[in-house]
């Protein structure tokens, strides 16, 4: 089988560092801030697993600031790979509910809470950062480091 090698435009790849950047550093953001809708299921969440290591008074804010530091990372194209590593940890996260939080995600078998929806959203932006993350990866090294 052979493989073909697909180049992207830059306009697409850019279009998705802006995508990240902007649903990363607004979410986050409305946590910063005390806004976020998902603030109940990740208090919810963190009462279930982290409660005792650090205070849901400390930890939202904080997990804010991460969430916009990954969105303004996903703006400079040598900060990709730790960009990209710090949004595969925090998206693994993001699923948690969906396992230990079962009634507040799920409806029934297949179907989504609105909460389990907005979990489940976060397979478009790994798409998404897929795609910037294996574009750059394989640019040739002239092109990474001028």
């Amino acid at each position: 089988m052979k493989t073909e090698v697909v180049t992207l435009s830059p306009n697409i790849v850019w279009g998705n560092r802006i995508a990240l950047f902007v649903v990363l550093f607004w979410f986050g953001f409305l946590k910063v801030i005390g806004m976020s809708p998902a603030e109940a299921i990740v208090t919810q969440l963190h009462h279930k697993t982290i409660e005792f290591f650090i205070s849901i008074e400390n930890f939202l804010p904080l997990l804010g600031i991460t969430e916009c530091t990954i969105g303004i990372l996903w703006l400079f194209p040598k900060a990709t790979k730790p960009a990209f590593f710090l949004f595969c940890l925090q998206m693994f996260t993001t699923f948690f509910p969906l396992i230990l939080m079962p009634n507040e995600t799920w409806k029934s078998t297949l179907a989504l809470s609105l909460s389990g929806q907005y979990i489940i959203k976060n397979v478009v932006l790994i798409a998404s950062a897929y795609t910037v993350f294996i574009t750059y990866s394989t640019l040739p090294e002239t092109e990474v480091n001028p």
